[in-house]
């Protein structure tokens, strides 16, 4: 009879026994592959962060740099869904939320005949009446429900001179075309609305009960998560569409030249108390903060990498010495257990080393069936075990990273990968297994092949 298949035979007879113990050594041998994995999924987290980061720096500050002439103007309250010209603040309501402000029409007429005023933009900017329901955790673990607007509509000024001019609509247009001078009645769509309207291109919708029709779609650029549902259209049409006419949620203002922007913005500042004015240098600030805030980030996150690679070394080592530990005492219960029998391989001519060679092999049979089972739990549950031994690296970059036109609310550049075993992890796991399982039989199987053939046969 072949050693393998004395060994297979010698493991069946404990079955229950048998099944525990591989049972433990798989998980032992799953937290060997889920702790790398999770190191490798935190490494690649944190390249992606600091690619995502490093990249919304440079693009920020080239739009930055293309609109050193560009006052942007919005009430100290921002805009939002409900109307009111320009200074009339409405304060607290008796709901408790402030309602916003718009600029009235008028002001933008008169802004833009502010001497060194080459042109002033207005946009109107609000929410659909549809909503959708999320679920978010808040503190304790409690989970709450919050209704948010479907999606937001941007009207835009769409005369020559301000089409032909300025950066103001989109330019990823995947299907259709953009929006032009006088067109009415017709918008321009993200990509992500399609599923919703159930239409692509020359396609019927209503916003906020209007009729349209779409004339082309765009794709949003941006993190995962963070990519808004918008539609552009006619200023005019925004504005009835939402029943804001004659209102303004922000002005891009431009001035002839670098040096009047300073000048104006303190006109406007001076004339228009309710105005928030940002011009380049504000914009340059607000870039310098944010880049100091996502170095600060990524210092943090390479500091929580280091940390967690020291743990997993840690862990590693002991799910090590824990699978050496189960197939040694495993092994010298069996030898001490089937004394008698190794008294007889030893009367019937049994050579020491083909005693001892018979309990290293079971010791490696044993671990890789572990290694097998491992590798199953490990392919479930690696992301469970690397999320419950390892430090997360999750950070997230500041809100209001500045914008070309406006500011971007609440840019979410967190990037987090699921740990997940690779081929080439599975592969080394199941050689570890064969060494840690020759390791850990080989002091039992020294000892069996050294045991006297009559002691043995003399042994209860």
């Amino acid at each position: 009879m072949g050693a393998l298949t004395r060994a297979v035979r010698n493991m069946s007879r404990r079955k229950m026994r048998t099944s525990l113990v591989i049972i433990a050594l798989g998980f032992s041998m799953a937290i060997m592959i889920s702790i790398p994995a999770g190191i490798v999924a935190n490494q690649t987290s944190t390249q992606s962060l600091t690619a995502n980061y490093n990249s919304t720096i440079t693009n920020m500050q080239e739009e930055i740099n293309k609109t050193s002439t560009l006052i942007q103007v919005q009430t100290s309250s921002g805009g939002g869904m409900f109307s009111g010209g320009f200074g009339n603040r409405s304060g607290f309501q008796p709901g408790g939320f402030e309602q916003p402000v718009y600029i009235n029409e008028t002001v933008v007429e008169e802004i833009r005949s502010i001497e060194n005023v080459k042109d002033a933009v207005p946009f109107l900017e609000a929410s659909s009446n549809e909503t959708t329901s999320e679920t978010m955790s808040g503190p304790g673990g409690r989970n709450f429900t919050i209704s948010r607007p479907l999606y937001s509509i941007t009207g835009v000024c769409l005369n020559s001179s301000i089409v032909g001019n300025y950066s103001i609509l989109p330019t990823n247009i995947t299907a259709g075309r953009n929006l032009r001078e006088g067109d009415s009645g017709v918008l321009l769509m993200s990509s992500n609305l399609t599923d919703y309207f159930g239409v692509g291109v020359d396609g019927q919708v209503e916003i906020n009960g209007e009729p349209f029709t779409v004339v082309g779609i765009y794709e949003q650029t941006g993190q995962v998560g963070t990519v808004t549902r918008t539609v552009y259209m006619n200023i005019s049409d925004a504005q009835a569409a939402t029943g804001l006419t004659g209102n303004a949620s922000r002005l891009d203002v431009y001035a002839d030249n670098t040096a009047d922007v300073v000048g104006i913005a303190e006109v406007i500042e001076a004339a228009y108390s309710e105005l928030r004015v940002t011009t380049y240098n504000d914009r340059l600030g607000q870039l310098q903060n944010m880049q100091t805030m996502y170095n600060e980030t990524l210092t943090n996150a390479q500091s929580t990498l280091s940390q967690t690679q020291a743990i997993a070394f840690q862990e590693v080592g002991v799910a090590i010495v824990a699978t050496s530990l189960i197939v040694l005492f495993t092994m010298l219960y069996t030898v001490r257990e089937r004394t008698k029998e190794i008294g007889v391989l030893k009367a019937i001519g049994f050579s020491n080393w083909s005693v001892m060679g018979q309990f290293v092999l079971e010791g490696i049979f044993m671990s890789l069936v572990a290694a097998v089972v491992g590798i199953a739990i490990a392919t479930i549950g690696a992301p469970v075990f690397s999320s419950l031994l390892l430090p997360s690296i999750n950070p997230s970059a500041p809100s209001g990273v500045p914008g070309r036109q406006t500011f971007i609310p609440g840019m979410s550049l967190s990037s987090t990968v699921a740990a997940a075993p690779d081929p080439q992890l599975m592969l080394l796991t199941i050689g570890a297994a064969v060494l840690l399982g020759a390791l850990g039989a080989l002091y039992p199987a020294w000892r069996a092949s050294k045991t006297s053939p009559m002691e043995a046969l003399r042994h209860e």
